[in-house]
C-alpha cells in the first residue's frame, strides 16, 4: 500500500522541470492548501527536512512547520491569501502575494509578501523563503471575500484584478 493511500485527500504532485502551466497550478495549489488553514495538510507539500524563513523566524522540517502553521492560525483569524506567480525556472518558483486577518482585538490587516520556493525531483518543496510586511487597514477596505477556510473561488479576483 502506497504513502497516499494513507493520507485523505493527498495533494496533487507537480514535479519539476515547470513550464507557465505547472507553475501556476502549483502556485493555485498552494494557495488553496494554506486558505484551508489545516497545519496537516500544508506541511505535506514540504520534505521532511524543509527549511524555512518566514520574516525573521527560523523553521526546519515538517513538524516545525506544522507548530509554525498552527500557531499562525491562531493569532491571524478569518485568514484569506491570494498567490500570483511572479517567476519560475526548472526547479524554482518565486510568487507574490496578499492575505487578509484580523486579531483577536478585531483590527484587520493586509499583509503583503514575495516568497521564493525551492523543489525537489518529487516536487515537495525543500526550501520557502518569505518576506512580508503588514499593513493596518478598515474592515470596510477589505478586497478578500469567500467562505472561509476554503479556497478562493475561481471567479474571485486575484493580485492583479483587486482594487
Amino acid at each position: 500500500m502506497t504513502a497516499n493511500l494513507l493520507i485523505p485527500n493527498p495533494p496533487t504532485v507537480i514535479a519539476p522541470p515547470f513550464t507557465i502551466e505547472t507553475a501556476t497550478q502549483k502556485v493555485r495549489l498552494a494557495e488553496d492548501a494554506w486558505n484551508s488553514r489545516d497545519p496537516d495538510r500544508v506541511a505535506l507539500a514540504y520534505t521532511e527536512d524543509s527549511v524555512w524563513r518566514n520574516r525573521g523566524e527560523f523553521v526546519t522540517g515538517r513538524d516545525q512547520i506544522r507548530a509554525f502553521l498552527a500557531r499562525k492560525w491562531e493569532r491571524e483569524l478569518d485568514y484569506r491569501l491570494v498567490k500570483a506567480l511572479w517567476a519560475f525556472t526548472d526547479d524554482h518558483i518565486a510568487v507574490r502575494f496578499q492575505y487578509e486577518w484580523r486579531d483577536d482585538a478585531g483590527h484587520w490587516h493586509r499583509s503583503y509578501g514575495n516568497e521564493q520556493w525551492e523543489f525537489d525531483e518529487r516536487g515537495l518543496m525543500r526550501r520557502r523563503e518569505a518576506s512580508i510586511n503588514d499593513v493596518a487597514i478598515l474592515e470596510t477596505d477589505r478586497r478578500f471575500f469567500w467562505p472561509a477556510p476554503g479556497p478562493r473561488p475561481a471567479d474571485h479576483p486575484g493580485i492583479p484584478d483587486v482594487k
